[in-house]
């Protein structure tokens, strides 16, 4: 086979055209590298103790303002540097947001156990759905649509639980964006091999923002059912 068959239908018989290919790779570097900052700003955030004593509705305002902000600056540098830059920063930020329930966690006797395990179970969502994004054949683009309904009812149902305080609620919250941002992921790393996604910077932070709510759920529910105070 020569080398315009091999670009054509993908390396090495593995099925993903070149283009794709380099920009999954380039996406993964990316996600790595994003850890960095939030591992920083969680860091930070529990050493000083910067939202610790931060109402859950001050809190909320600040990351949605913070979120959806630095979300936009990315969306506009996305095919420069400077957006790496910004999901570099969007990350960091981030990482600051889930000091306040890192924090908590590590309170626990068992906190930094704890912590490993919901970072070990989100490796272990992030390879299978990554790993079958690369086997199923089946066009997954009509799975968006519900997916964003989906998000967008647990954020709704989020801001709402901020004024409940129902725990029945939060925990129903909390296993279906588990079962959500899996999905997501799944859907995510699918349409980069594809080709619906073409931006790299673009799809590390779809990818990143899957990861994030993945450990954040997990942590959240080991925190519940498997904190030890004793």
């Amino acid at each position: 086979m020569n080398n315009n068959v091999q670009t054509q239908f993908g390396y090495a018989g593995s099925g993903i055209a070149a283009d794709s290919q380099r920009v999954l790779r380039n996406t993964y570097w990316l996600l790595a590298l994003s850890l960095v900052p939030t591992v920083l700003g969680a860091w930070i955030g529990v050493a000083t103790g910067l939202f610790a004593l931060m109402s859950p509705g001050a809190s909320t305002l600040i990351f949605f303002i913070g979120a959806f902000g630095l979300m936009f600056v990315i969306e506009k540098t996305k095919d420069s540097a400077t957006g790496v830059a910004a999901l570099l920063g969007f990350t960091f930020f981030m990482g600051l947001m889930l000091s306040r329930l890192v924090g908590y966690v590590l309170g626990f006797k068992n906190g930094t156990s704890l912590v490993m395990t919901a970072f070990g179970g989100t490796a272990a969502v992030f390879f299978t759905m990554a790993s079958l994004a690369t086997v199923i054949k089946r066009d997954l683009s009509g799975m968006g649509k519900f997916l964003v309904v989906g998000a967008v009812i647990l954020m709704v149902a989020g801001i709402a639980n901020l004024f409940m305080q129902s725990s029945a609620l939060m925990l129903t919250m909390l296993v279906l964006s588990l079962g959500i941002f899996s999905a997501f992921m799944l859907y995510d790393v699918k349409r980069v091999i594809d080709g619906g996604e073409t931006n790299y910077i673009s799809a590390a932070l779809n990818i990143y923002l899957d990861l994030y709510n993945v450990f954040q759920s997990l942590l959240s529910l080991l925190g519940i059912f498997g904190g030890d105070r004793d």
